[in-house]
């Protein structure tokens, strides 16, 4: 269970910076303005859950781009570990690094455990959250209702 509530959609997405499988760390903000970002928060590398959801991402990685959104997973493990946990299942989008949790806190999914719990959160291209969903630990979340809702963003 987390230590707070979790963020509400309609609430400004807390910006961060943190490391990662990229070269550089990665910002929110720097999606501001020209791309939706969908938050995957898990809580560990390696655990079985979390080896279902992220490919399950990867395969529709795709559709995520072609809506004009950003995939970025996000956990409490270090660099090192997302490397060799991306490189293992074959991800592409960014997996980061919330080793301090301090990203996991500020959206409110921050368990007692220290991990964080397994989330998604649609940020869209004015930083706003418009999808906020926290799943059993034991269960792969739905990404259907993102890209429903990726649709009609893109529609206007």
């Amino acid at each position: 269970m987390s230590e707070q509530k979790p963020l509400p959609a309609g609430s400004p997405a807390p910006d961060f910076s943190l490391p990662g499988t990229t070269d550089s760390p990665i910002r929110l903000s720097d999606y501001r303005g020209h791309k939706h970002v969908l938050l995957a928060f898990y809580p560990f590398d390696f655990s079985p859950v979390c080896s279902l959801q992220l490919p399950g991402l990867q395969e529709r990685l795709h559709e995520f781009h072609r809506l004009s959104t950003e995939v970025l997973g996000i956990s409490v493990d270090s660099p090192y570990s997302h490397r060799a946990f991306a490189q293992q299942l074959g991800l592409t989008f960014p997996l980061l690094s919330d080793f301090a949790r301090e990203v996991s806190r500020a959206y409110g999914v921050l368990r007692e455990s220290g991990a964080s719990e397994r989330a998604l959160f649609l940020v869209d291209k004015e930083g706003v959250i418009r999808y906020a969903y926290v799943s059993d630990l034991g269960q792969v979340p739905d990404i259907e209702p993102v890209l429903v809702l990726l649709r009609q963003l893109e529609k206007g």
